[in-house]
């Protein structure tokens, strides 16, 4: 115990040191580098003339110039920042993410913080202000911003700066919270293929059920569902007639995306390929938002089939992720003769193995 106590003194400033996490790097403003010439000017008359008023005008330049630095390093020490994305992110889309600035210090507040995301090494153009977080508070704000390309994006952290309390000097440092966020292939509304006539196996079919697409209207039989009664044709025919709606259980698409480009590519074949992905996701969509099973098949790359929000998750996530393949490299599953399945390939690319059973063959862009 004696010994601790003849020692704090001397563990005192690696105490302090301590405490201030990270490194600070410190900038001048505009106002600073003013005030630090009229500081240097007035030392150097201070030390020619001897004059005890420039002295004691030096002495509180110098104390403002310590004032700021202690301050500002209080209100940067004891900050967590973390982030918030939103569940879905598409290329080109701008979206809206969500910072949360806590205050864990319990006597003081923290003022007029800046924070800036860190993503791929380099900070995002867009900053957030915080004006004040009161001591053990949180705050929430949002930045917009717009990822041009799909892909797994990395986040470092944030860099956090405050001019407070005079803004002399910009005081940065640095806190690490790293994470990892999935941006979908950019999507639109498009049209999908017309039928081509009534197809055997998981096709349309003459087998009707009570929801689906629209099939056609016949006469009313014997335990029919009267919701399914088209009461304006009924009534201008003079018989009752019901809606007949395909069997949603034989609603099944297979959609392939030719994800092959040849070794000696340039910047357009890529961003064919992209386009490919790009409406690939915007049919997969459409298709499940009308009811159907879908599969994803591609170049080392098949999603089973399934329905529902879900399966358009893992849809958009295989595309986000997909890779360039060879045109030596086969898809993932055959196509069986005469089901219902769209070939998504990139505009002005040709390639090998390509599966002949399709029963459309869709170049993007068109």
């Amino acid at each position: 115990m004696l010994w601790r106590l003849l020692t704090w003194p001397f563990r005192l400033p690696g105490r302090i040191l301590k405490s201030f996490h990270g490194a600070r790097t410190l900038k001048l403003t505009r106002e600073g580098k003013y005030f630090v010439g009229i500081t240097i000017g007035i030392g150097l008359a201070a030390i020619n003339t001897g004059n005890n008023l420039l002295y004691l005008l030096l002495g509180w330049l110098l104390s403002v110039i310590i004032a700021s630095g202690i301050l500002s390093d209080i209100c940067l020490r004891a900050v967590r920042i973390t982030r918030q994305a939103p569940r879905r992110i598409y290329a080109s889309r701008p979206f809206l993410m969500e910072l949360q600035a806590q205050n864990c210090k319990k006597r003081l507040a923290s003022y007029s913080l800046e924070v800036e995301d860190i993503c791929e090494g380099h900070p995002i153009d867009k900053r957030c202000y915080f004006l004040k977080i009161p001591e053990g508070k949180t705050q929430h704000t949002a930045y917009r911003h717009t990822i041009s390309r799909r892909g797994l994006y990395r986040f470092q952290g944030f860099r956090v700066s405050t001019k407070f309390p005079f803004g002399l000097f910009r005081k940065s440092t640095s806190y690490n919270n790293p994470s990892e966020i999935l941006v979908f292939p950019s999507t639109h509304p498009v049209s999908l293929p017309p039928p081509r006539g009534q197809l055997l196996g998981d096709q349309q079919s003459n087998v009707v059920g009570r929801r689906g697409e629209f099939f056609g209207l016949r006469e009313y039989r014997d335990g029919d569902d009267r919701r399914s009664i088209h009461w304006r044709s009924t009534a201008r025919e003079g018989k009752l007639l019901v809606r007949e709606y395909e069997d949603e259980s034989q609603r099944r698409m297979t959609l392939l995306i030719d994800n092959a480009l040849p070794e000696t590519r340039g910047e357009k074949d890529e961003q064919a390929l992209e386009d490919a992905i790009s409406f690939c996701a915007s049919l997969a969509s459409a298709y499940l938002d009308k009811g159907y099973a879908l599969r994803l098949v591609g170049r080392d790359l098949l999603v089973p089939f399934a329905s529902g929000d879900t399966q358009l998750q893992r849809v958009l996530k295989a595309l986000a992720l997909l890779e360039t393949k060879n045109e030596n490299d086969a898809f993932s599953a055959d196509i069986a003769p005469r089901t219902k399945s769209v070939l998504v390939v990139p505009k002005g690319i040709s390639a090998r193995s390509r599966p002949a059973q399709a029963s459309h063959v869709l170049e993007v862009p068109r």
